[in-house]
């Protein structure tokens, strides 16, 4: 029987005073909180099964009620997201939840707090990757590591990063319309996912994760993963979950 093996780990990281990432695998929610080390999950193929990373803002108040709403959310809607049309309505319904819990039109002590989200729907056959903000999906295969979302960052400098997002789901005084990236995917033996926060990719370069993929499996791949975030100075929160498919 085909199956997908889901591991996963959060960790505020070094030098945030909380974690204010949250993670969905399946029916199972990480929600701002920690794990000490990376859980492993297997379902079989079929039923979609969703897995998603949402990193509340920083500098934003309530980072960690929205990125926990957001998961929470989509881990119940999770069976249903089998199209891509329904990924965008759950996505839309999320960033209007968002904005409802920060107190609306109403101005609150939580106004303005947001998340990004990024993830992917395992179906049968193919794999739907989505995301908002900067919060990342990629792919690993023979041909080496490539990135399937789409970040939305403003224009920066080639080998810098930055913090700002272009759109997210809440994060403003106003209502906003989001655009979600959404893109399909064969489901291609050999090739493996990986959903993480930017506390992942912001310190650690591409070509180390993918080498960190090429020798390492499920638990001890997002346990190198997550190591190689703090020896380099684990600035930010990290969250990762790494996907393989198999067969039994």
């Amino acid at each position: 029987m085909p199956y997908v093996a889901v591991s996963a780990l959060s960790h505020p990281g070094l030098l945030r005073e909380r974690n204010e990432d949250s993670l969905a695998v399946g029916p199972w929610t990480l929600c701002a909180t920690v794990t000490e080390s990376p859980q492993t999950l297997v379902f079989p193929l079929g039923t979609p099964v969703v897995v998603a990373v949402a990193d509340g803002l920083g500098g934003h108040p309530g980072g960690d009620l929205a990125s926990s709403l957001v998961v929470r959310r989509i881990a119940m809607l999770g069976p249903a997201l089998g199209t891509e049309a329904a990924v965008r309505d759950a996505l839309n319904a999320c960033n209007r939840a968002v904005y409802q819990a920060a107190g609306g039109d109403e101005p609150t002590e939580l106004t303005g707090m947001g998340t990004t989200v990024a993830g992917v729907v395992v179906r049968e056959d193919s794999v739907l990757v989505f995301n908002v903000g900067d919060s990342q999906v990629l792919a690993a295969d023979g041909d080496g590591l490539r990135q399937v979302s789409v970040d939305d960052n403003p224009p920066h400098p080639p080998g810098r990063t930055t913090s700002v997002v272009t759109q997210c789901l809440g994060g403003s005084p106003t209502f906003r319309e989001i655009h979600p990236h959404i893109s399909t995917e064969p489901l291609a033996a050999g090739t493996r996912y990986v959903v993480c926060s930017d506390g992942l990719t912001d310190p650690v370069p591409p070509d180390t994760v993918a080498a960190i993929l090429r020798e390492h499996d499920d638990g001890r791949a997002a346990f190198e993963l997550w190591r190689a975030a703090i020896e380099a100075g684990g600035p930010d929160n990290i969250t990762v979950a790494v996907l393989r498919f198999g067969e039994e």
